[in-house]
């Protein structure tokens, strides 16, 4: 039973994989999406593998105490700060890096004093932006800063890199992709004509 139940939840897990692989929000092996799906283990994509045509032979199986594979399937190079940030966040079951191309446009310039606020989905379903400068991928370094960045944000910039996100299932870290890469194309289209929401307005949608 325990393994057919195991079964299942990597098919769910590559459908899921699928579904971000759909939205563009990772490009042939760029980014990793991990999965806990019980209190003892979590779900990875392989390293190097294409999220949105990845098979259910490349996702590992990780202890999420050693955070050792038990299913001899090798996980993304960063599997530290995915096992890192579900261990801050006990509420939070899925981890998602990505490099949209809008988003990604931004994290190689100078994000220093943008605004995120141009439409509601930034208030009710992100709210706060963290970043982290360039640290090689794969490290320990960068681990270390982005699950210390997302202790505090929903969101995070990887400088030249990508993002990292997170959420209680598939849909709410999928969904904050998302909307964040809408925003950062929105940022990039209009330029100095967009107008921002005023900080009344932001409070008013952060405090819903």
């Amino acid at each position: 039973m325990m393994e057919l139940n195991l079964d299942m939840k990597i098919k769910e897990m590559v459908a899921n994989c699928h579904r971000a692989g759909g939205y563009r929000l990772q490009l042939c092996s760029s980014g990793n999406i991990s999965w806990r799906i019980d209190g003892k283990r979590v779900l990875m994509t392989a390293s190097r593998s294409w999220i949105a045509e990845i098979e259910q032979k490349q996702i590992a199986v990780i202890d999420f105490e050693s955070g050792e594979s038990v299913n001899g399937v090798t996980p993304s190079v960063e599997k530290i700060f995915h096992l890192g940030v579900l261990r801050e966040h006990e509420d939070a079951n899925v981890v998602l890096h990505f490099q949209s191309p809008a988003a990604t446009v931004l994290t190689c310039g100078d994000m220093a004093g943008i605004d995120f606020n141009v439409t509601p989905e930034f208030g009710y379903y992100i709210r706060s932006v963290g970043q982290v400068p360039f640290l090689t991928p794969g490290t320990r370094e960068l681990a270390d800063a982005v699950i210390a960045c997302a202790k505090e944000h929903a969101l995070v910039i990887l400088q030249n890199h990508g993002q990292v996100t997170y959420g209680r299932d598939f849909n709410e870290a999928i969904q904050r992709a998302v909307f964040f890469e809408m925003i950062c194309e929105i940022i990039l289209r209009g330029g100095d004509n967009l107008k921002r929401l005023t900080p009344e307005q932001v409070a008013s949608l952060t405090n819903a």
